[in-house]
């Protein structure tokens, strides 16, 4: 079974940057590709970024291109969102998830972390 944990979340000015992770615990991390979502209260849950199995494919959305890089380590299970210049309106909780192939559909992916609250400060 296939379980999703995020961490590096947490307060930050405006301007300045974070690494959030997400470990992977299961046997075939390598099968899928990895995405970081967000989700603002009273707002839907948005696509951020995604990276294929091998690392080597990325997305992201067009509001965070050139700020925000995802990376994995399949040797380790993880996944990266490094994330800079971050702004007030990217205060939101930010999930880690997984699916056989990328997608910017948040509804086509299964497998879910419980989420890692980022709060951007003005």
């Amino acid at each position: 079974q296939v379980q999703l944990v995020e961490s590096g979340g947490g307060l930050v000015q405006a301007g300045g940057s974070l690494r959030l992770s997400c470990t992977f615990s299961g046997l075939t991390f390598s099968s899928y590709a990895m995405g970081w979502f967000r989700q603002a209260p009273g707002k839907e849950r948005e696509f951020v970024a995604a990276v294929n199995w091998s690392g080597d494919i990325t997305y992201y959305a067009d509001s965070v291109k050139g700020r925000c890089t995802i990376s994995r380590d399949n040797t380790k299970k993880m996944v990266y969102l490094q994330m800079n210049s971050l702004k007030p309106e990217e205060t939101a909780v930010y999930y880690c998830a997984a699916r056989t192939s990328a997608s910017i559909d948040a509804g086509r992916w299964g497998i879910w972390g419980q989420g890692t609250q980022v709060t951007v400060s003005s």
